[in-house]
């Protein structure tokens, strides 16, 4: 199972990116879905997550500006994130509770991440 996040970049303040999440491989059911975050020097924190049925979880800190989304046919999650913040800096990461066909364990994948820069 491969997990391939795009869309990160550097904008200003007050601005907005949109993050994407594609989940790939033997892949026979996906449960939750969701986007962590690190910063410089701090540990990796949920930002939000999304069930199969859509049930959602925001950080306090996002709420409000942060809208997460999921396509269950393209095994595909996305953050909108709107009212940037300098502290929304970090390397964001998607992540991804997986069952593969022939298994009936599911396991924790993580995309490889992807740098959000917010300027002041």
């Amino acid at each position: 199972v491969q997990l391939q996040a795009s869309g990160g970049g550097l904008v200003q303040a007050g601005g907005s990116l949109r993050l994407s999440c594609a989940a790939s491989g033997s892949i026979s059911n996906i449960n939750a879905m969701g986007w962590y975050r690190q910063a410089p020097g701090k540990q990796r924190e949920l930002v939000a997550a999304v069930t199969k049925g859509g049930s959602t979880n925001y950080a306090d800190s996002v709420k409000g500006r942060f809208t997460i989304s999921r396509d269950n046919a393209k095994n595909t999650v996305y953050l909108q994130m709107n009212s940037l913040k300098p502290e929304d800096t970090a390397v964001y990461y998607c992540n991804a509770d997986v069952t593969m066909f022939g298994f009936i364990r599911h396991n924790d994948y993580w995309g490889q991440g992807t740098q959000v820069t917010v300027s002041s």
